[in-house]
């Protein structure tokens, strides 16, 4: 297959898709972002970039991918959180599962080659028997958001399968970075740096032991360049294939915005997974990528970029936070894994 020049992204306006997009414009590629910006980021896409502002399951979506005629789609566009996924499993399935296989179907209708879908490393696999775990591994979600994209993926399988369309599930597990969402319930980074920034306690669900693999989303969106260019179909992890624990994430982030003050502890959540590594050897092999950045590093430019967003009070609140927001979900697309 020739490399890509016209790609459309879903979700693009989104935390991972705006990072994406601005490095394909950058490439040259001519793209077309479709993305109904309920979870747009609020930084501006490029001006060669064009919008369509529509919902990836309605009529106006079919027929923007069937206008523009892309060589490649990226699949970002999701409903990312897995506690909401449990509160309304019908609802997460109708955007994950339902507006993914209608995403797929005018892609085949409009002579696409290359469908790259973001799937989730650290849902799918479940109470894993193997850190990091390799994407052989049997997949056993515990959340309806994991089962959703799971689905997704076998649907992706049978496209290519049966339309001879390159399918792509690239795996992510806990993404985070400049731009992600930190007022919702998903993206412990984000929502801790919205916090510590705006004179709240940092926040944790459960004890704080539980461990995630992050990832930066200038890694993740390399990725997503790489897979797009690439011929690889099945399922990719994008990791690093080191599990840390929510409580050190909260530490480096108190500590790089010099607060003193306590933290607050508040019950887990249901369908969560306790911890999580991802094996990402296939995407070293398949796709030429490993991720560069450290965990350091990606946490103090990720504060920064909150810091540069975010009024700054005079001193921190020492109270507790009303209400319980801050989750070690995933930073999702725009997100996480």
């Amino acid at each position: 297959m020739s490399t890509p020049k016209r790609v459309l992204v879903t979700g693009g306006a989104g935390f991972i898709g705006l990072h994406t997009v601005r490095r394909l414009v950058g490439d040259g590629f001519a793209v077309v972002v479709l993305d109904d910006l309920r979870h747009a980021c609020g930084e501006s896409l490029p001006p060669s970039a064009e919008l369509v502002t529509a919902d990836i399951n309605s009529p106006a979506a079919s027929e923007a991918v069937a206008r523009f005629r892309p060589d490649a789609i990226l699949h970002l566009a999701a409903q990312g959180g897995v506690s909401r996924s449990v509160r309304d499993p019908a609802g997460d399935a109708l955007v994950n599962v339902l507006g993914t296989i209608a995403l797929l179907k005018a892609s085949v209708d409009a002579g696409c080659r290359r469908f790259v879908f973001a799937s989730s490393g650290g849902a799918i696999y479940g109470h894993a028997t193997r850190l990091p775990t390799p994407e052989r591994i049997a997949a056993r979600p515990l959340s309806p958001y994991g089962a959703a994209k799971l689905a997704a993926e076998g649907y992706l399988g049978t496209f290519t399968r049966t339309f001879g369309l390159r399918t792509v599930a690239l795996r992510y597990s806990n993404v985070y970075g400049p731009w992600q969402d930190g007022t919702g319930e998903a993206g412990v980074v984000a929502i801790t740096c919205q916090r510590l920034l705006s004179g709240r306690n940092p926040q944790i669900r459960g004890d704080g032991r539980q461990t995630r693999d992050f990832v930066f989303v200038a890694d993740v969106a390399d990725a997503n360049l790489r897979a797009l260019r690439s011929r690889v179909t099945g399922p990719i992890n994008i990791g690093t294939g080191v599990s840390t624990s929510i409580r050190r994430v909260v530490d480096e982030l108190m500590t790089a915005a010099a607060y003193q003050g306590p933290i607050d502890f508040v019950e887990g959540m249901p369908g969560e997974v306790r911890d999580t590594a991802l094996d990402t050897r296939r995407a070293a092999t398949s796709l030429g990528w490993t991720a560069s950045t450290s965990l350091r590093d990606g946490l103090r430019q990720t504060l920064t970029s909150f810091r540069e967003r975010v009024p700054q009070p005079t001193v921190h609140a020492t109270s507790a936070p009303a209400g319980a927001e801050a989750t070690p979900g995933r930073g999702s697309p725009g997100g996480s894994g």
